[in-house]
């Protein structure tokens, strides 16, 4: 008996640090977005959730980063997270959208989901003065993630609407691998790219005539293509089944066009993350 009531909360501590791995990740992917919220619903992070229940996870993230995508100014934030699985296949909070996950298999994952473009506002960084905000957006798209072990998840995302037309499309290729180090700590290990489609690349780094005008920049119209690279590597700590701190590291780079803006004064990006989490 005794050793049962070791393997189950062995066994939801694990649950609980991978929850908080995919928190984590999403955190650090903020923290490492020159924007701040530029890889918010990268991916869709159901690894983790007991599949016959419902369940969820509350945080707090102290998160440094850039202030736009290919700034070389820094801000801080205290940013909150909510999110919640249920074992009926819906999820929805602030890591994964409100979506739908068609699979009942727990090795994969794959449905349907609306998420949000947070948009740019002019007023972030005189950098920014003359090019006009980027309005926030919904967006609607689809998932696709594979476990290939307990430990290694491949993940895909697909998203459409942002920009200034909404006709930007962002599609996410990625991949975490966690694993437990001693008794209560978790490292996670992640990479990440994005494709975007011309219409959101004009949108974010591109310049019109009319903003070469306003602005002072040369007009520059960048085409489709890789948007940028990110790494990051997370330490969790579980207190106990359902508390958790946590510390990511996180580097990214903008590609293609993207670098070549004249909007991007630093393609490379560092960022740090500080967070609290708690699973229900």
């Amino acid at each position: 008996m005794t050793h049962m009531i070791q393997m189950t909360h062995a066994n939801a501590l694990r649950r609980a640090a991978i929850a908080a791995i995919a928190a984590i990740t999403t955190l650090a992917g903020l923290a490492m977005s020159p924007s701040a919220h530029a890889q918010a619903f990268d991916a869709v992070r159901l690894y983790g959730a007991a599949p016959d229940k419902d369940g969820g996870n509350v945080g707090l993230a102290l998160i440094n980063g850039r202030k736009y995508s290919g700034s070389d100014e820094r801000r801080t934030m205290l940013v909150p997270g909510l999110d919640y699985i249920w074992s009926n296949g819906w999820f929805a909070g602030t890591a994964n959208g409100v979506g739908y996950n068609f699979s009942s298999q727990p090795f994969m994952s794959y449905g349907l989901r609306l998420t949000a473009d947070f948009g740019r506002s002019e007023s972030r960084s005189r950098f920014l003065k003359g090019m006009g905000n980027v309005d926030a957006a919904a967006e609607v798209g689809g998932f696709l993630n594979y476990s290939i072990n307990r430990a290694f998840v491949l993940t895909s995302s697909l998203r459409y609407g942002a920009g200034v037309d909404r006709n930007g499309m962002l599609l996410d290729l990625g991949a975490v691998y966690s694993t437990e180090v001693a008794p209560r700590w978790r490292l996670g290990l992640g990479a990440a790219t994005t494709y975007a489609n011309a219409s959101y690349q004009q949108s974010y780094f591109g310049v019109t005539s009319r903003q070469a005008i306003t602005s002072g920049y040369a007009a520059y119209t960048p085409g489709a293509g890789l948007r940028d690279l990110r790494l990051n590597v997370s330490l969790a700590h579980g207190f106990s089944e359902r508390v958790g701190v946590f510390a990511a590291l996180s580097a990214g780079r903008l590609l293609g066009d993207a670098k070549s803006s004249p909007l991007t004064r630093e393609a490379s990006s560092m960022g740090l993350v500080a967070a609290v989490t708690y699973s229900f």
